[in-house]
């Protein structure tokens, strides 16, 4: 029952991001490590270091903070996360610094996986749709509004 219940949710939260549906051109991959955690009852905070590879082959480093707000209950270890960014073009220099938001819906019993489709960036013009979340263990249910600020850190 508590599976299902689990899987549910998040079934509910990839079924409801599709809304925010890719536009622009795909200029590369963000790749996030992401901080162990605790779920506070109504939200958390992660450290995030990412890197963004663009399609040209070359490489920005990028540090932030992975937020969430709604429910988010348990503790999760260390995970990383994988998002396609989306662009109107071509993106310059930093260009992924930025707050970013979206919808999440997460599930966490042992092994987990969950959804963050995250709008924003410059003029709110660049999509990060995900692609992957590996290594994320521990117990934790999460649902609600994301949010993930980057600072350039070349």
């Amino acid at each position: 029952m508590y599976k299902t219940a689990l899987a549910a949710i998040v079934s509910l939260g990839v079924l409801s991001v599709p809304v925010l549906a890719k536009s622009g051109v795909k200029t590369g991959v963000l790749d996030c490590d992401v901080s162990a955690g605790v779920g506070m009852i109504i939200g958390s905070s992660k450290t995030v270091h990412c890197t963004f590879k663009k399609g040209n082959g070359s490489v920005e480093h990028y540090e932030g903070k992975l937020g969430k707000l709604g429910v988010d209950i348990g503790v999760t270890n260390e995970a990383s996360m994988a998002w396609i960014v989306f662009a109107p073009g071509k993106v310059g220099k930093g260009a992924l610094a930025g707050s970013y938001t979206g919808a999440t819906a997460e599930a966490t019993v042992v092994a987990g996986l969950g959804a963050n489709v995250l709008v924003g960036g410059f003029e709110k013009s660049i999509n990060l749709q995900p692609v992957s979340v590996s290594g994320k263990t521990g117990l934790n249910v999460a649902a609600g509004l994301a949010s993930l600020s980057l600072d350039y850190a070349d």
